[in-house]
């Protein structure tokens, strides 16, 4: 079906300014500025009057859990949250059961996504110690990345063998995405106050995440990822930055299609600080640990100044049962945010921190340039048309009612949010419309430019 946007606030590449949209075939064909003339008679006419329209939100960190974990979310789940905050491509973690370590495991989760995506989508390989002979049959123009962790995760996807390291940083033939937390002073911290728990000097409560994932161990572990990216010449991207000291890691004064070592972050760890555990308790704690106020107030300031390069959620539910559990040991990491990551960046909007162009570049635009993804990521014709409405005056409540994460809850739950994505675009076909689906398209495998 063809589409005509009308009367649009578009935003997009640093302009804001009223224009309609024609799509046909799955692409932009024809952006119409002001009063220009154009016969749209062909199309389903969608009055977007008082809304912005912007690529679809691309985001390159998510767990959707799938295999191996479906009862906190799956692919076709966790889709639909996705496309109802907006978000019309997504990049998949390796850390599944079982881990996505080879050749075959990958091709499987993209078979899977063919049949139960509603968004685009493409999936990390997984580095271990051991798979380089897998890492290196990546084929670079179908695949977003590989995926380190430096610190502990799912099965057998530590790698903390140097020479480990070294050859995956020399011979990986696509970017690095790294997991960067020390292990050694995790496992070092996590004993100390595990007895200091039993002796009961201390509760086992979430104000413990920050204590034993610390600062330091997140800057060590992520100026080791540097070192190495610059000795090998790798194309390095560290995932959820969230400490203060990381930024000094990180470069402003080049463009960031000539950047070698990037640097992502997520709207958590814009939002929250580690006051808030008293609060909030295990719903905020995730890996890395949400850390003192000071980080969050560096870390916005990176965002706005260009020391980090990309805004992504960390998607990673968990059953309520799972998180709270009363004791930090055993509360899970991570929690369900991909449907708000969009709005929560938009409330920086409304308190004027942040402008709207500056949040489609962090969500829209850097991700499709750092990965060189083929033509998505701005509204320009002739490119896939991948795109959401939002309306900016729809105040409202995040409640559970509205979750569509299989998990059915979030930290930003009783949250105040000033913005709504109405309508989402994957493809050019109309997959989400104020709070209802479509679900007869499916989205598609992301190429890339490499």
């Amino acid at each position: 079906m063809n589409y005509y946007i009308k009367n649009a606030m578009l935003v997009n590449e640093g302009q804001t300014f009223v224009a309609s949209v024609f799509v046909s075939d799955g692409k932009i064909a024809k952006i119409v500025k002001g009063d220009e003339p154009f016969d749209y008679a062909s199309a389903q006419v969608i009055d977007a009057q008082g809304k912005y329209l912007i690529p679809g939100v691309i985001d390159e960190h998510v767990h959707f859990r799938e295999p191996g974990m479906t009862y906190k979310g799956d692919i076709n789940s966790e889709s639909h949250a996705a496309v109802a905050g907006g978000v019309t491509s997504f990049m998949d973690m390796p850390n599944t059961v079982p881990p996505t370590t080879t050749q075959e495991l990958l091709q499987q989760k993209f078979d899977l996504a063919a049949e139960n995506s509603l968004a685009n989508y493409s999936f990390y390989l997984g580095a271990t110690n051991d798979n380089l002979d897998e890492v290196v049959k990546t084929d670079p123009r179908k695949v977003c990345g590989i995926k380190v962790f430096l610190g502990s995760s799912t099965g057998n996807m530590l790698v903390d063998k140097d020479e480990a390291l070294e050859a995956l940083f020399k011979e990986s033939p696509c970017l690095i995405a790294a997991h960067c937390e020390d292990e050694g002073i995790i496992q070092h911290n996590s004993d100390l106050y595990e007895e200091m728990v039993n002796r009961d000097i201390v509760e086992a409560k979430a104000h413990l995440h920050p204590k034993i994932r610390t600062e330091t161990a997140c800057y060590l572990s992520s100026s080791k990822a540097v070192d190495l990216a610059v000795k090998t010449g790798a194309k390095l991207h560290i995932l959820h930055v969230s400490t203060e000291r990381e930024l000094d890691l990180f470069r402003d004064d080049i463009p960031l299609c000539d950047k070698k070592i990037t640097a992502e972050t997520c709207p958590h760890y814009l939002r929250f600080c580690d006051d808030d555990y008293r609060k909030m308790k295990f719903s905020i704690k995730c890996n890395p640990a949400i850390k003192a106020e000071k980080n969050k107030v560096a870390l916005m300031d990176g965002v706005k100044y260009g020391l980090i390069d990309t805004i992504a959620s960390d998607h990673a539910p968990h059953r309520r049962n799972e998180k709270y559990t009363g004791n930090y040991f055993t509360s899970k990491s991570g929690f369900a945010s991909i449907q708000h990551s969009l709005e929560v960046m938009l409330e920086w909007v409304h308190q004027r921190e942040l402008t709207f162009p500056q949040v489609v570049q962090l969500m829209c635009h850097n991700p499709a340039i750092l990965y060189k993804i083929d033509r998505r990521g701005f509204i320009r014709e002739g490119y896939h048309a991948d795109l959401a409405l939002v309306d900016l005056t729809d105040r409202h409540v995040i409640t559970t009612a509205n979750e569509f994460t299989k998990c059915h809850w979030t930290p930003y739950k009783r949250l105040w949010m000033r913005s709504r994505v109405t309508h989402t675009f994957v493809n050019g076909n109309l997959v989400y419309e104020n709070g209802e689906f479509h679900e007869e398209n499916r989205g598609e495998r992301l190429a890339f430019n490499r």
